[in-house]
This record gives structure tokens, C-alpha cells and sequence, in this order.
């Protein structure tokens, strides 16, 4: 084995982490006999080899090696080698990609392109591999097939071929799989394949595989679902809580002669396909790169938290041995191993998720699927679905109430994994999690104990429920928040969450007034007073200027611009509260062009209202070659309203700026200093279609501007966004914790808009 692999210049190439002279050693230690030292090796080549998807030359020269080690049946946990072959052979670029390499990645373009070259010029020998003896290679050959294979005719013939005699139960679903890859990547089989499917998902011996037939159905053939398939989709979870676990060696899979394991009768109208031995006469079939939105699991998902509702139970069952390791494939092992401790059938939470990603905008069967999975009596079946609810409604516009109240329920439940993944989704939801207020505020009465989260390292937080109770401007958030404040050290979220409350948490003013003035002024000052500071802010509290200006001229050299942004701002909240802090900031303002001059500025504006004196300092400000300290002049200038008419040419001029948020700042302050609408609709209206995360800045100035004009650009924009059930921040593969509110608070901005509710006109 490995001839040749000492006549590699290995020493000339890098990876990820510097040169690639440590390859040779990963690539035997994949041959190890030692589990330990497999695991390893595998872990670097995926940290270094094939660090984060790159190919590197390196990458390109191990591959005959990888190939080597898959077919040779003495090496133990070859599975984790294919499915290591199948990513780096696997990327596809398509035209969209190809256009916008830029000379920089011209390099590692054509990595990709010679490793998806030489990685399916040999997928040859996965087809020996789907019936290997070692249940973690089949389970890993076919979707190896699927992705780097030429033929996909042969491939799934052999597919089909296959899922009768294949006698585990979840290499038979990675079976069904496959096949959904093969119709994504060649669109025309999609029928051919959805045909299939939809007889598995009807006729198959176990409810696992009808569940993985109706997923992938999902995936690539949308329109053969069932028009019942919540119904379909919820007594198949039934009939699989209800029949003990199925073993992987059946020997006729319940079905008798004429339902093989894992398999359907054949039938008259069961098209034949051609056999793996078919001549490719009109091979491959025209092939479509596979997008990110049509990747299983592509949708928003909570990351995975170990459940472990019973003892520890191996999960690698004939999949050889593993040992704990201190790698990054162990550790991951090692949590899907506790995920699925005494799961019967572990993979059903996975084929759940691909189904909801394929049922896509069909947001009430997916609403209606997730409430019968959170009334089901197993919890690991309510963990799953209180997850699979917070991608869903982080992604998609829709009805919850129903959903968040059976959210809400498992609060109570006494399983604490449970109740914390209810309370991390209610978290995010904001004033959605309103039908839950109840609940939550059982739950947080329920245990005071659990109010702040303590780390191992940085400062304490507010826990969940804390933090979706404030949200949703719940009183009964107020004494966590006071007991948070009576810590040695305050939670770091702490002013945000009295930010939700508003007026309701005016009672805390004196604690955060005293946490404030008992800061010590050194390096750890920014930590300790920007919670309170932002509290103080939120609350308007002009009774703490003499604490905030303490704050402001004592500020640390590290960290110190941070902390007097954060003083100015609370200064500026307070306006003629903080009249005694005007000496302080016209002695800031004589240091124009600076970015504490604008803040200063625009602190001064709100406490004294001298427009004179801010007015130079921000025209100077909208000079800065900052673009960051050109959007705060904007901005500061636009608050001075028709006094700041004088830089509406300044402003105007700004509109062509190539800094996109630059040019809606711009636009709003000329707005706001002129009164003419005509160029800022315009503008702003370009920019709502060339970036979606600037739209709940641009509908905040035409609900000011408002009524919009029935029949406007203005109108059909805002009504557009209106009758779209996708969220406008929604993405693939990521989210951000405000995301949501953000989308409602847009939402409601366009309502407000065009019920004409603003102050204003836009004609």
C-alpha cells in the first residue's frame, strides 16, 4: 500500500496550517490498526488537508491514496475515507460561480475542478463498495455514487437494485437518499426517480423508509406528495414509536416473499430500469450543480445539543471501533453518540428535517407537522420539533400561535434539555413569543437559581427565559433583572434587556445609577459600565449624568473610545436632563473631524439644542475619509431636521457614494433636512432592491414619510414585501439572534407605511 508515496515532493506543497511534509504520516494513519491514531489522521486531513472544504495541491496528490485505503478491505473505518473522497471530489461549480472568480481564486478553482475531475474518474469502485461487509462503507457508497458518478442511470439501478437485500436499516435510508441526490443533480430522472419514491413511500415494509421515501420526495419531486401528507408523515412517527426497535439483520423485513428488507413487491406498472451493466448510450445525463438551498438541512437549524435522556448507548454499532479522542471528529462523535443514546431510530430526527426543507413555503403543513411532533409523547421527538420550530419560524412568515404555545408547554417538563431548547427558541422569537408569556414567567418564578448564567470564562448572562420574557416587555422580568444587578459582577446583557422593558423597568434606575458609579475607571471599565450604561440609556435616567460624566472624563486609554461612545449616547438620551454635562461636550466638539466630535455633537444637540455649535463639527464630520464617520455625521445631521438645511447639497452629492449605507444615510438626513422626497424615495428604494438587510431602515423613513401614495413605486414595493412568506433576512447555512424581530419590526413598518399612520407626505 501507498507505493509511491515516499516520490511525492510533499515538503513543496502547504495546507492549511504550513507545509505539507505531514501528509505521508495522516494518510498511514488512516491504515492504522490503532482507532485512536485513525481518528486522528482523519481528523487532520479534514483540519488541514481539507481544512473547511479548500483543495489544496496536497489535497489533489493524496487522492490515489484515499482511493487505495477504500478498497482495501484490511483497513478499518474506510467509511469515514469514502465519505472524505465524496467532499473533496463533491464541489461543483456553475456558471454563476465561475463568473465571479476573481484572479485571486483562479488557483483554487481549478483545484476544484481537478479534484472533482480525478475523484470521479475513479467512483468506479463504489460500486463494489455498496455491498462491502463493513455497514459503514455501505453506508457511505451511496451517496458517494450520487454525488461523483458519471451514469446516474447505473447509478440508480443499482440503487434500487440494492435496497431489497440491504439488510440495515439505516444504510437503506442513506439507499433512499442517494437516489433524491441523483434527481437534484440530473434533473432529468427527477420523475423517474420521484415514481419511485412515491411507491416506497406507499408500499415499503418499514415506516422509516416510507418517512425517507416521503423526504427525498420532498427534495426533488415535490408535486408527488401525498395532498395528506402531515396525516401520512404523523402516523408513520406513530407506527415507529410503537414497534420495538428493528434489528439490522432481518431476515425477511416483516414483509414476507413478497416484500423484501427494505423493499417493495414488484409490480406491472413498476417501471423497469436499466441494470448496472446498461451500455450508457445517451450517458451522463445533463447534469445541475446541486444549490445550497436544495441541500438537506440547508435551512436554518438549531446547532445540535447533546440529549442524554438514558444511559449512554453506542452508536456505532458495525460500524467498527471508536475510542474518545480529543479530536474534532471525536468530539463530534461523541455528541451524536449522546443525541442518540437509546434512540430506536436515531436517524428519524434527520429525515423529519429534509422533509421540512423540501415542503419549503408550505408553512401550515409544516406548522401542523411540528404541533403533532410536540404533542407526541416522547420527548426526544419534542426536542427535535421545538428545534426544527425555531428554524422554521426563523425562516418562514407565518401564523405560530398555536406552535409557541406548544413551545411554551415544555417549559415544564422535567427532562431540563427539553425546557432549555424551548426557552433558547422562545429567546429569538421576541413579540411572537407572546402566546408563551405565561409560561415563561412560570418558569422563571419556578427557579430563581437559574436567572444568571455563570461561564467558565467572561461574564455572567441572563439566562433565556429571562431574556424572551424582557423581550416581550414583561414586567415580570423586572425583579431577575434587579437580582441580576445585586451580583459582584452584572450580567453583560443586562442594559439590553431592560431596553425591551422601557418604562416598566424605571425601578431599576437607582441599582444601575449605583452599579455605575462603583465602576472602577481601569482597563476592565468598558466591561463592567456598558451594561449599565446601555440600561441607563434605554431609561432615559438624567438623574445618573453625574455618574455618566464620571464615566466619560475618566475613561481608560484601552478600550476608551468604546466606553465614551457609550457615555455620550447616554448623555444624549437624557437631552436637557444632562444640562450639566454642556460644558463637557462643547470642550469635545472643538476637536472636529474626529468620531468623538460627531458623537459629542450630536449628544450636545439633544441636551442643549445650540444648533451653531454642532452644525460645523458635523459638515466636517461629513467630510471624514471614514465612511463609518461619514454615516454618523449623516445621521446626527438628519436629527437637526430643516436647521441642517444648509448641507442638503453636501448630502445630495452623497447619494452616488459606491458605500450603499452610506447613500440611505444620506438620503434619509436629506430627507429630514429639506423636506423634499422625490430623490430619497428614489434612492432609497434602489437601495432597498440591491441589499435586503438595509429594508427595515428604508420602510422606518417611509412610515415617517407616510401615506405612501396608492399606486406608488413606494406601495408596490412595501406590498410586495408584504405577501412574501419568506423572511427578508432569512438565510442558508446561517442566522442571527435578532433576526426575526428584525423581519416583524420590517413587517410592521410596511403596514404602517402604507396605512399612512406617519407624519407627512410623499408627494
Amino acid at each position: 500500500m501507498f507505493s509511491g508515496i515516499d516520490e511525492v515532493d510533499w515538503a513543496s506543497m502547504e495546507h492549511a496550517y504550513g507545509p505539507a511534509d505531514d501528509v505521508p504520516e495522516l494518510l498511514r494513519g488512516l491504515a492504522s490498526a490503532d482507532p485512536a491514531e485513525r481518528e486522528a489522521a482523519l481528523d487532520g486531513m479534514y483540519g488541514a488537508v481539507h481544512h473547511q472544504g479548500d483543495v489544496y495541491a496536497c489535497t489533489l496528490a493524496c487522492i490515489p491514496f484515499l482511493f487505495e485505503l477504500v478498497v482495501d478491505p484490511g483497513v478499518q473505518d474506510r467509511g469515514g475515507v469514502v465519505e472524505l473522497l465524496t467532499s473533496i471530489g463533491g464541489f461543483d461549480l456553475d456558471e454563476d460561480d465561475e463568473a465571479e472568480i476573481d484572479e485571486d481564486e483562479i488557483e483554487g478553482a481549478a483545484n476544484y475542478a481537478m479534484a472533482a475531475a480525478a475523484v470521479t474518474a475513479g467512483a468506479g469502485v463504489f460500486f463494489e463498495l455498496i455491498a462491502d461487509e463493513d455497514p459503514g462503507v455501505r453506508l457511505a457508497a451511496p451517496l458517494a455514487l450520487a454525488t461523483l458518478h458519471r451514469h446516474p442511470v447505473r447509478v440508480l439501478a443499482l440503487l434500487r437494485e440494492r435496497l431489497p437485500v440491504e439488510p440495515d436499516e439505516e444504510v437503506r435510508l442513506a439507499l433512499v437518499e442517494a437516489a433524491g441526490r441523483v434527481a437534484l443533480r440530473h434533473r432529468p430522472l427527477a420523475e423517474r426517480v420521484g415514481k419511485w419514491l412515491g411507491l416506497l413511500a406507499s408500499r415499503a415494509d418499514s415506516p422509516g423508509l416510507r418517512l425517507a421515501a416521503l423526504a427525498q420526495l420532498a427534495r426533488c419531486s415535490p408535486d408527488g406528495l401525498p395532498g395528506d401528507v402531515v396525516p401520512v408523515v404523523s402516523g408513520l412517527l406513530r407506527e415507529m414509536r410503537s414497534v420495538p426497535e428493528e434489528s439490522g439483520d432481518r431476515s425477511d423485513g416483516g414483509g414476507g416473499e413478497h416484500a423484501p428488507p427494505g423493499g417493495i413487491a414488484a409490480r406491472e406498472d413498476d417501471e423497469p430500469e436499466p441494470g448496472p451493466d446498461t451500455a450508457p448510450d445517451a450517458e451522463p445525463v445533463g447534469s445541475e450543480p446541486v444549490k445550497p438551498s436544495e441541500q438537506a438541512g440547508s435551512e436554518t437549524v438549531e446547532a445540535v445539543q447533546a440529549v442524554d435522556l438514558d444511559p449512554p448507548a453506542s452508536a456505532e454499532t458495525g460500524r467498527g471501533e471508536h475510542v474518545a479522542t480529543p479530536t474534532l471528529v471525536g468530539q463530534l462523535r461523541s455528541l451524536s453518540a449522546q443525541e442518540n443514546a437509546g434512540r430506536g431510530t436515531p436517524w428519524a430526527a434527520d429525515l423529519l428535517r429534509t422533509l421540512h426543507v423540501g415542503l419549503d413555503d408550505r408553512v401550515g403543513d409544516r406548522t401542523a407537522l411540528l404541533a403533532d411532533q410536540l404533542r407526541s409523547p416522547d420527548r426526544r421527538q419534542r426536542i427535535d420539533a421545538v428545534r426544527m420550530s425555531g428554524g422554521l419560524i426563523r425562516a418562514w412568515r407565518g401564523p405560530y400561535d398555536e406552535l409557541v404555545v406548544l413551545v411554551g408547554e415544555q417549559l415544564s417538563d422535567p427532562e431540563p434539555r427539553l425546557a432549555e431548547a424551548a426557552s433558547h427558541v422562545l429567546e429569538e422569537l421576541f413579540g411572537l413569543a407572546a402566546p408563551a408569556a405565561d409560561a415563561l414567567a412560570a418558569r422563571l418564578a419556578a427557579d430563581p437559581g437559574s436567572w444568571v448564567k455563570t461561564w467558565a470564562s467572561g461574564p455572567p448572562g441572563l439566562c433565556s427565559t429571562v431574556k424572551a420574557l424582557a423581550r416581550l416587555g414583561d414586567a415580570r422580568a423586572v425583579p431577575a433583572l434587579a437580582a441580576a444587578l445585586e451580583l459582584p459582577q452584572v450580567a453583560h446583557d443586562v442594559g439590553f434587556a431592560v431596553g425591551h422593558l422601557g418604562a416598566t423597568a424605571r425601578p431599576l434606575a437607582g441599582a444601575l445609577r449605583r452599579r455605575l458609579a462603583e465602576v472602577e475607571l481601569d482597563e476592565g471599565a468598558y466591561d463592567r459600565a456598558s451594561p449599565l450604561l446601555a440600561g441607563l440609556t434605554a431609561l432615559r435616567a438624567g438623574e445618573a449624568a453625574p455618574e455618566v460624566l464620571r464615566v466619560l472624563r475618566g475613561a481608560p486609554e484601552y478600550r476608551g473610545e468604546w466606553l465614551r461612545t457609550a457615555a455620550l449616547r447616554a448623555l444624549g438620551a437624557f437631552g436637557p436632563a444632562a444640562r450639566e454635562a454642556v460644558p463637557e461636550l462643547r470642550a469635545l466638539v472643538r476637536r472636529p473631524g474626529t468620531a468623538s466630535a460627531t458623537e459629542a455633537a450630536e449628544a450636545l444637540w439633544a441636551v442643549s439644542g445650540d444648533a451653531d455649535a454642532v452644525l460645523p463639527v458635523l459638515i466636517e464630520g461629513l467630510q471624514s475619509d471614514q465612511v463609518h464617520d461619514r454615516r454618523a455625521a449623516a445621521v446626527a445631521l438628519g436629527a437637526l431636521g430643516p436647521r441642517a438645511a444648509v448641507v442638503a447639497p453636501r448630502l445630495r452629492g452623497l447619494l452616488a457614494h459606491e458605500e450603499l449605507w452610506l447613500r440611505v444615510d444620506a438620503a434619509i438626513a436629506l430627507w429630514e433636512v429639506s423636506g423634499r422626497t422625490r430623490e430619497t424615495v428614489a434612492a432609497l428604494l434602489t437601495a432597498w432592491e440591491q441589499n435586503r438587510h438595509v429594508r427595515v431602515r428604508v420602510a422606518e423613513c417611509l412610515a415617517r414619510m407616510g401615506p405612501v401614495p396608492e399606486g406608488s413605486a413606494a406601495a408596490h414595493v412595501l406590498r410586495s414585501e408584504l405577501v412574501s412568506v419568506r423572511r427578508h433576512n432569512a438565510m442558508d447555512g446561517g442566522y442571527g439572534s435578532h433576526d426575526i424581530h428584525e423581519d416583524e419590526k420590517l413587517l410592521a413598518l410596511c403596514r404602517q407605511a402604507l396605512r399612512g399612520t406617519g407624519k407627512g407626505s410623499t408627494s
